[in-house]
């Protein structure tokens, strides 16, 4: 039998929460909980496991992106926001602190539901190939280290917080080492091809990470840019280009 996967859904406005609960239950998804107030969303993470979460930015007790930062001690379940924030300059802001995905208010329901789809989808698949062959468990490359079941980043020997997604392609960068990817390769091979998005959040994720584990972000030795064609993840961190 199948594990249902939870979602967790936090929204101020009881209608939206309501219509979100529906569609996705027509999506066969029956474990959802529904919160209005980021206390009691929190309250929720630090109680159980959730697979997937969706965030509205705007909560009357805190600031959405606030409440995200704080859920990414706790879980690195994929998160989606949900907001009236339409600007470039949020929807950067919500995938860098720790967002999977934005999407803006007015909303169809039924675009929420298939990029939950896609996003637990993505999720399923990656746990599935991890069961079934035989990969490293531990990468450590000196300045940091990936430990894969622990779903843990440490960098200088010292937890690092890092998002679903960065997660996801810091090793897939690490199991294709010296390996030449462009973004819209990354982003098919991590986000899934049917998933949503652009060149950009590639772009997005690759400078969050080489700000976790390079010494120097803008001299990286680990994560290199080949201008023109895409990227390149040296394992011995010299830098070689």
């Amino acid at each position: 039998m199948t594990k249902p996967e939870h979602i967790l859904l936090v929204d101020d406005e009881k209608g939206i929460l309501e219509l979100l609960e529906t569609t996705l239950r027509k999506e066969r998804y029956m474990s959802i909980t529904c919160c209005e107030t980021a206390h009691e969303a929190l309250f929720q993470i630090k109680n159980k496991n959730y697979d997937l979460i969706v965030l509205d930015v705007m909560l009357q007790d805190m600031d959405g992106f606030e409440l995200c930062r704080t859920i990414r001690h706790y879980t690195n379940a994929p998160l989606i926001f949900v907001t009236a924030c339409s600007s470039d300059l949020d929807k950067l802001t919500g995938l860098g602190i720790g967002g999977d995905d934005y999407i803006t208010k007015p909303f169809n329901p039924l675009e929420v539901a298939a990029r939950v789809n896609a996003q637990l989808r993505r999720r399923r698949i990656d746990s599935q190939h991890h069961s079934e062959k035989t990969v490293e468990k531990i990468y450590d490359y000196g300045r940091f280290s990936l430990h894969i079941e622990e779903a843990k980043l440490l960098v200088n020997n010292v937890p690092e917080v890092c998002t679903a997604k960065e997660f996801e392609l810091l090793m897939f960068l690490c199991r294709h080492p010296n390996r030449v990817f462009t973004a819209s390769q990354l982003y098919e091979r991590v986000w899934g091809e049917d998933s949503f998005g652009d060149d950009k959040t590639v772009v997005m994720h690759i400078s969050k990470l080489r700000k976790k584990i390079e010494k120097d972000p803008k001299n990286p030795e680990f994560i290199l840019t080949l201008r023109g064609i895409g990227y390149k993840f040296v394992p011995n961190g010299k830098g070689e280009r």
